[in-house]
């Protein structure tokens, strides 16, 4: 299923998610990696995510449309193919695919691609700028610190659940359109609504830093 899971951002385990919708409800169950395997290629999830999540490089995400999945947390992506079964999350395409996937199925795919080797950048894309932001935020303008929610190196934290996803090391593009959508209003399914909130003060140049730096995460 091409583009399945194209997903990216805070504060309660994916539990908290059941009942509104069958992919959730089925999460209470736990996912099978291996059969999550062929699922993901019988569903065409591999063709934009790659067979170990790990993307394509730039030149298959070069406008930010296909997040690497390798070692997200399951919880995340379960609630993000939800969100997009529901409408809570806008995308012409994962809304139309993402219905089209058992829900059962779901939770054996998540299950895959958390399984992989986790998402990691080369290093090569550290900003001072987007270290500050991310570790310290910037209290003058409402800004929380990313660290808040993300954790050390941005490999999110297990007590949050589906609000905590992993993002050091993810793609920059996908991070710097999530982070653009987030500010716009775009994308709204965030609980209570703390990443438009938080991320509303930022400015271009904030969003490009932290993109750079949490992409650059080993």
């Amino acid at each position: 299923m091409a583009l399945l899971l194209a997903a990216l951002v805070l504060s309660a385990p994916v539990m908290a998610q059941a009942g509104k919708g069958k992919a959730a409800a089925v999460a209470v169950a736990r996912g099978d990696p291996q059969r999550g395997a062929l699922k993901s290629e019988d569903e065409r999830c591999q063709e934009c995510h790659g067979a170990d999540g790990h993307g394509f490089g730039q030149s298959a995400s070069s406008e930010g449309r296909h997040p690497k999945l390798a070692g997200q947390s399951a919880a995340y992506i379960i609630k993000q193919l939800d969100n997009f079964r529901s409408g809570a999350r806008k995308h012409d395409v994962m809304s139309m695919m993402a219905r089209t996937v058992d829900p059962a199925d779901i939770v054996d795919i998540a299950a895959y691609f958390a399984s992989r080797t986790p998402m990691k950048g080369d290093g090569t894309g550290d900003s001072a700028a987007g270290r500050a932001l991310y570790e310290k935020g910037d209290p003058a303008r409402g800004v929380t610190a990313c660290i808040t929610c993300h954790g050390p190196g941005g490999k999110g934290l297990a007590g949050l659940g589906a609000e905590s996803p992993l993002i050091g090391g993810q793609e920059w593009r996908y991070l710097e359109k999530q982070l653009l959508d987030w500010r716009s209003g775009e994308r709204s399914n965030s609980r209570d609504g703390v990443m438009n909130t938080v991320i509303r003060p930022l400015t271009d140049q904030d969003i490009r830093a932290l993109s750079d730096y949490l992409s650059g995460l080993p």
